[in-house]
């Protein structure tokens, strides 16, 4: 099966990616990259680069992908990471009222509250968007200065 991303360097860019080689200043995955390019350019297989560089095949299709879409540039540098959605459930409103509950008088029938019983209690009164675990209450509480008796 024809490959669908064929690496063609020009003369200018194996001199950089050889120059880069040569000092060895850049990350072991950038270096990586580099040899995984060169070695695609002098036409070997992606498992004779494979056995050559010591990545893995989907590291050689990646980097000729990427190279093919946007060259040298594009092929060598780490990705950021995607973004991350926001984690924290309770802020600094919640967080008091939360506080404030758990100072309060237990419900009736209990002795004090539950991390658990905070949570529910946090959910029903609409305090926070969603569910809410017992955990998330602990290390909101664990970070108050607050004593709850």
């Amino acid at each position: 099966m024809a490959k669908r991303y064929v690496v063609a360097l020009e003369p200018r860019e194996r001199q950089e990616l050889e120059r880069r080689l040569r000092a060895g200043r850049a990350s072991a995955r950038v270096l990586a990259r580099a040899r995984v390019l060169l070695k695609c350019d002098d036409g070997l297989t992606d498992e004779e680069v494979v056995e050559a560089v010591g990545v893995s095949v989907g590291t050689v299709e990646r980097v000729r992908k990427r190279f093919c879409q946007g060259g040298v540039d594009a092929a060598l540098p780490d990705r950021p990471p995607p973004p991350r959605p926001h984690k924290r459930r309770i802020d600094g409103e919640a967080e008091a009222r939360l506080v404030t509950l758990a100072c309060s008088t237990p419900p009736d029938g209990r002795e004090r509250w539950t991390l658990e019983l905070l949570a529910d209690r946090m959910v029903r009164l609409k305090f926070v968007d969603g569910p809410l675990s017992g955990q998330t209450v602990r290390r909101v509480l664990k970070k108050t200065s607050s004593s709850r008796g």
